[in-house]
């Protein structure tokens, strides 16, 4: 008869005991963000040109190059990563205007310069100065930056850890309990930026006013141990 009641009372405790380690635990998620301003950006600006010629093609784009450095001079110590490319010369056909007019063929000469800025006031001359001379260039948001990416993804990190945190003293609290160790914890995160107000300049008198504000985000998914 005790044999019996102690078996049954084993079998039992096998039965609750998950449910009563999983009663001690809390899972929850905790979320982090920290807002910035991009203060870099990477550039890149295009010199092109086209002739019957191809070393007349390729002589205008030297003559803009050299404009170009020549703008740019005052400036070139704070340009890092600055790449001056080779001279792409290729040709392509063009129809003829009438009909039985054999194609026409004409050469293309063009060359990138591609650099990277740290200051965001250098931003306005350079593009004046590529307007003048004619050069070649899209700007977009993509294209700006912060120096200290991976800063920012820590911070947003840190918060996103406290928050959950909190929100496990709060339950713990809720309980009559109290939060304690972590027992796992899954880190989500990554840049995200908000909706972005910036002026696109590609026109020869565009300007760039702002470059908006960004978001980096960050999540975890946490269990706590409840004491």
């Amino acid at each position: 008869m005790n044999r019996s009641l102690s078996l049954s009372g084993l079998l039992l405790a096998m039965t609750l005991g998950p449910a009563l380690a999983v009663a001690g635990e809390v899972s929850l998620s905790g979320e982090g963000s920290v807002r910035y301003q991009p203060d870099s950006a990477r550039l890149q600006f295009t010199a092109s040109a086209e002739h019957e010629l191809p070393q007349r093609a390729t002589e205008q784009v030297a003559e803009m190059m050299d404009q170009w450095r020549e703008g740019i001079a005052e400036y070139q110590p704070q340009l890092q990563d600055y790449t001056d490319a080779m001279v792409n010369l290729y040709s392509r056909t063009l129809p003829g205007s009438e009909r039985g007019e054999e194609p026409r063929q004409r050469a293309v000469a063009s060359q990138t310069v591609s650099f990277e800025i740290s200051d965001l006031s250098l931003l306005n001359p350079l593009l004046e100065q590529a307007q003048t001379i004619g050069m070649n260039y899209h700007l977009g948001a993509g294209q700006f930056f912060h120096s200290d990416e991976a800063g920012l993804e820590q911070q947003a990190l840190a918060k996103a850890i406290a928050d959950a945190r909190a929100r496990c003293e709060f339950v713990a609290r809720e309980l009559q309990s109290s939060c304690g160790d972590v027992v796992s914890i899954n880190v989500n995160g990554g840049f995200r930026p908000v909706p972005v107000m910036m002026a696109e300049a590609k026109g020869r008198s565009d300007t760039v006013s702002s470059v908006g504000v960004r978001e980096v985000h960050a999540t975890v998914n946490a269990t706590f141990e409840l004491d």
